[in-house]
């Protein structure tokens, strides 16, 4: 073989050498990641919430199967099935964690200390002591806050708005979680500035709520304000029923409730909690710390009235009310 032929193939061997790694590693796949959810309860409202965070993951680049597997565990607002469910999630050790409202939070940090978990909602975050401020949380999680305790106020407000002849409410609620206290406080506060009572009911199985509610409901010029939570959500539809039957006034924190029959929803929109969400758990899964991420508040709050419930309870609402709402369901 010539000199120049020898070089010439000397050329064609290293080149062709040099291009093998960079062939390779274009073939490799995409690393996958992994993300567990955690919801306390399996329903329409729930995965509607679901479907936005994984559309926004897709936005952002995170596609199910090619680059991240999503791992799903629903607690069906029992605290048992919640805490197996936080265990098995961590087990499967996932990159982040998304998880919504305080039962669940608290079970996936009894769990790990370590894993990212981000919250999409949780209300009082800080008085719960989840995190130790809203913009340094410190420690694997962080989140958005859904709560602000004035809200309660404005909540008697719309009741006495749409029900003036309401003189007693009772507040349902989750009594284990944190926040439910400080809104009972805010709400006992309000009382009397609207010329009415506040007393708690506790959920906890459908039993005593539902006598808890029958007993409330006895005495004249009664009205709920229902609280958000796993377990208050689980029994929502019982709750409609039995806010209807008794006649009973009833302002509730989102507007799944007002479509399935409820009088008033106030409260921030949830589904639109979900995308931003889904932005925190892309910037972990690219390398920044939870403890580094600010606590975001919810920002869009809505009111929602079904106007055909207020008929049935034989409440006429006011224009200036209706003006005010969001949307007004016929």
């Amino acid at each position: 073989m010539s000199d120049i032929r020898r070089r010439e193939f000397i050329t064609l061997i290293g080149g062709a050498a040099a291009a093998w790694p960079l062939a390779a590693r274009a073939q490799q796949p995409e690393r996958m990641r992994r993300i567990g959810v955690l919801m306390g309860v399996e329903d329409p409202q729930n995965r509607l919430r679901i479907e936005a965070f994984v559309q926004r993951l897709r936005q952002l680049g995170w596609i199910e199967g090619r680059n991240v597997q999503i791992d799903y565990r629903w607690g069906v607002g029992n605290a048992d099935r919640i805490r197996r469910s936080a265990t098995e999630l961590v087990a499967l050790a996932p990159d982040v964690i998304l998880t919504s409202g305080s039962a669940t939070l608290g079970a996936l940090l009894q769990a790990t200390r370590t894993v990212p978990i981000v919250f999409a909602t949780v209300a009082d975050p800080v008085g719960a002591g989840f995190v130790d401020s809203l913009a340094r949380p410190g420690g694997n999680i962080t989140g958005f806050d859904i709560f602000q305790y004035s809200i309660s106020g404005k909540s008697l407000e719309l009741l006495k708005e749409v029900a003036p002849r309401v003189s007693r409410v009772a507040f349902l609620r989750e009594a284990t979680i944190a926040a439910a206290s400080g809104q009972l406080g805010a709400l006992q506060t309000a009382a009397p500035l609207v010329g009415a009572e506040v007393s708690p009911i506790n959920v906890r199985d459908a039993g005593e709520l539902e006598r808890s509610i029958v007993a409330f409901a006895r005495i004249p010029n009664s009205g709920l304000v229902v609280a958000g939570s796993a377990m208050v959500q689980a029994h929502r539809d019982l709750i409609i029923a039995l806010a209807a039957r008794h006649k009973l006034p009833a302002v509730y924190s989102e507007r799944p409730w007002v479509t399935a029959g409820g009088l008033i929803s106030y409260g921030p929109n949830v589904v639109d909690l979900y995308p931003r969400a889904a932005e925190y758990v892309d910037r972990i899964l690219k390398g920044e710390k939870p403890a580094d991420l600010p606590v975001q508040a919810a920002t869009k709050y809505e009111l929602v009235i079904n106007l055909k419930t207020a008929r049935a309870l034989g409440l006429e609402v006011p224009p200036s009310l209706l003006a005010r709402a969001d949307e007004v369901i016929e």
